[in-house]
């Protein structure tokens, strides 16, 4: 189900609210973490207002798509060559705090496992 709740990225999309924006297309926007647990850490968010993993419809499977294709273009574009980790937290367990889907670039660093 997506909504069209108001949160901190429908403003950065509407550029309401400045961000430190990486990328942008038809569909997504990239923007820096403005508290970055690496020292690279990129959101990639889509413009259309999807709550969460849990809450996309079948009809979002080529935007979701889209957005995977996108983190593969930022992580290039921000020189992660030695790897990187993509995070999609869903729901209060899943530690998402911001509820508009995102993906989390995190890279520049080695990565433990497991990461919670």
């Amino acid at each position: 189900m997506s909504q069209n709740t108001e949160t901190i990225f429908s403003k950065i999309i509407r550029k309401e609210i400045p961000a430190n924006i990486v990328y942008e297309d038809d569909l997504s926007l990239a923007f820096t973490d403005i508290n970055p647990q690496a020292p690279v850490h990129i959101l990639i968010i889509p413009k259309k207002p999807i709550v969460n993993l849990a809450t996309a419809e079948p009809e979002d499977q080529a935007l979701l798509g889209h957005l995977l294709l996108t983190a593969q273009k930022v992580a290039a574009q921000a020189g992660l060559e030695n790897g990187y980790r993509v995070v999609i937290n869903t729901g209060i367990d899943g530690g998402q705090t911001v509820y508009h889907l995102h993906i989390h670039i995190l890279g520049r660093r080695p990565m433990t496992w497991p990461p919670g």
